[in-house]
């Protein structure tokens, strides 16, 4: 197929759900070779517009025309599959017996990249599993348009990256639905912007997005400022005196009146659109500067009869303040990491000391804590009563769900018939009323739109507590760390000041280092103790001092909040001014002592680290 014939078009359709039209006037057109981002808000009609491609969703009215011949594939969010298949047959059903030849070669191209197994049965598989099964489906099937919802979904970076590559040369046309925005500039080189039912086109990528949108919405202002001149004036001529003036400036006025109605509907629809999320997110105060310690700490499964190392010897200090990112492959340990951050599981070996007034809010990418059986209204008010607690104050649970975009009047719906972003944008209203000292974050970029995403980072960088972010969105990464753990197999974790970027910088690097004569890539530990031969000979002294470090730091932070309390006695000072000034003198020295104590722990752990 040529690149740039017309393979689907679409004119003048009308789509209505009952009599309310979420179409009208749609019209565009894909060709061969088309590489389309498809984006809008959560509602705007972007489910149905594929639908409409596919042919799934009928036109009220209108004209839908697709070339002879093209078949179109859709990676849709709900995998299903028939009881007792197996990922090799799930992922073939659709091939003819001529095609028999093709599915080793398509094995190899496809499913070993995406880390799937084919003997697997599709029942035992988690849903990261389950979405990657699809899109290894919906790839081998190569139709002439493929359209994916959300393909980075329950991904891990590196196979998004491999996904970018194949879809870069990809022989078909694709539209896409992703709210990775790094993906979308990747992989696209047109942009369809579904906005208050009209479809907006721009030939370029959706790099050109922000640019894009921002002049179309500048220019929209200018246009609705100049009706809303047009129509005072008109107002204006109407008071004075219409009812003396001849017949023929009676259909004046009632232009004025169609006008102006139209004119409200258009400013509502604008400001509606323009409506952000407004949250204030109150400072979490916490006296210890140091939440967590992740001391030698070492975890370990048994998994087919073989180990897996989670942790080994694992050294980690988590401060007040910090923003750390956390990425890897399924299996690499994050979720094991947060479970021994929060107390759940305890190591093997080692010790994790957490501060006692360590508090931890905690977003859950499986939404447990939602129940699809009550209603937004009792989701936020799970003791009764019309008002949630926001931050000690109380709001009228209507206005807190205005807050975050949701209609008031469907506060009584069912959390069941929510989609997967409003959910998540649910659960985020119910966290954000009173975000802990410790915020974890385990995906929550998953189903939300631009403009949500939008509102938690800037939710994210008011926020003063710590904040642990699980993800594989790039841009969500940079915008919102300034620490990455990586997580690569084996008890292998990597540290990296910075965002992603930095991280994928400093791979690169690596990379370049990476002695070329070698068959056999070298792991990072290796590559670490080519280039610090010193680091095999740590003297008995150094990691003695490093051992004894942070109970010494323990035992000074409490010395610190004993005398702390003393001097807080408002009858101290009159009943002893020497022991007053003494403590006060010891204060001082325990808070430098302290300091220091910090600090040679860090220097201790960078000459480790190298």
């Amino acid at each position: 197929m040529n690149s740039g014939q017309l393979i689907l078009s679409v004119q003048d359709a009308v789509v209505s759900f009952g009599n309310i039209p979420l179409f009208k006037g749609l019209t565009f057109n894909i060709q061969a070779g088309s590489r389309i981002s498809l984006v809008g808000k959560n509602g705007a009609g972007k489910s149905t517009l594929m639908n409409i491609i596919t042919g799934a969703r009928d036109l009220d009215d209108g004209e839908r025309w697709v070339l002879e011949g093209t078949k179109i594939g859709y990676l849709q969010q709900d995998v299903k599959f028939k009881p007792g298949q197996t990922v090799y047959d799930f992922i073939f059903e659709s091939f003819t017996a001529e095609e028999e030849w093709l599915k080793d070669y398509k094995i190899d191209m496809v499913v070993t990249p995406l880390d799937l197994h084919i003997n697997d049965r599709m029942d035992i598989l988690s849903g990261g599993q389950l979405r990657r099964a699809a899109l290894a489906r919906a790839l081998v099937e190569e139709p002439e348009l493929l359209l994916l919802d959300e393909p980075t979904n329950h991904l891990d970076l590196t196979i998004i990256e491999w996904l970018e590559e194949y879809l870069k040369n990809y022989a078909g046309a694709l539209i896409c639905v992703s709210h990775d925005r790094t993906f979308l500039a990747n992989i696209s080189n047109t942009i369809f912007w579904l906005d208050r039912g009209r479809l907006r086109v721009c030939p370029k990528g959706f790099g050109y997005f922000e640019e894009w949108s921002t002049l179309l919405i500048e220019q929209e202002e200018r246009e609705l400022a100049n009706r809303q001149k047009y129509v005072e004036a008109e107002a204006e001529w109407a008071s004075r005196g219409v009812k003396a003036r001849r017949k023929r400036n009676v259909r004046r006025v009632e232009m004025m009146k169609e006008a102006r109605d139209a004119l409200k509907s258009d400013l509502s629809a604008f400001r509606k659109m323009m409506g952000k999320i407004k949250v204030e997110v109150a400072d979490v105060e916490m006296t210890s500067r140091i939440v967590c310690e992740f001391y030698n700490v070492s975890k370990s499964y048994v998994e087919d009869g073989r180990e897996k190392v989670i942790l080994k010897n694992f050294h980690l200090r988590i401060q007040k303040g910090d923003k750390i990112g956390i990425l890897g492959k399924n299996g690499s340990g994050k979720t094991t990491f947060l479970k021994m951050l929060i107390g759940e599981i305890e190591p093997d070996g080692g010790n994790v000391k957490r501060k006692k007034e360590l508090e931890f809010s905690y977003f859950d990418q499986k939404r447990k804590e939602l129940n699809d059986d009550l209603t937004l209204w009792k989701t936020l008010c799970p003791e009764g009563g019309d008002h949630v607690d926001v931050m000690g104050k109380p709001r009228h649970v209507c206005g807190y769900l205005k807050d975050f975009l949701f209609d008031p009047a469907h506060a009584h719906y069912a959390v069941g018939t929510l989609s997967g972003g409003q959910k998540n944008r649910l659960m985020l209203a119910r966290i954000l009323a009173n975000p802990k000292t410790c915020l974890i974050l385990d995906e929550p970029t998953n189903d939300l739109d631009m403009e949500t995403l939008d509102m938690l980072e800037d939710i994210l960088a008011q926020y003063n507590g710590t904040l642990i972010v699980v993800s594989h969105d790039r841009d969500f990464l940079d915008q919102t760390v300034s620490k990455i753990l990586a997580f690569e197999g084996n008890g292998e974790i990597d540290g990296v000041i910075g965002g992603y970027s930095d991280y994928l910088e400093k791979m690169k690097a690596e990379k370049k280092e990476a002695p070329k004569e070698s068959f056999k890539k070298p792991t990072k530990k290796e590559a670490v103790q080519e280039k610090l031969p010193s680091q095999k000979k740590i003297s008995f002294k150094i990691q003695h001092e490093l051992d004894t470090l942070p109970d010494k730091i323990a035992d000074v932070e409490q010395k610190i909040a004993d005398v702390t309390e003393l001097l807080l006695d408002p009858e101290f000072y009159a009943r002893d001014v020497d022991g007053f000034l003494k403590m006060s003198r010891d204060l001082e020295r325990l808070k430098k002592e302290l300091s220091a104590a910090e600090t040679r722990w860090l220097e201790l752990e960078e000459m480790i680290a190298g």
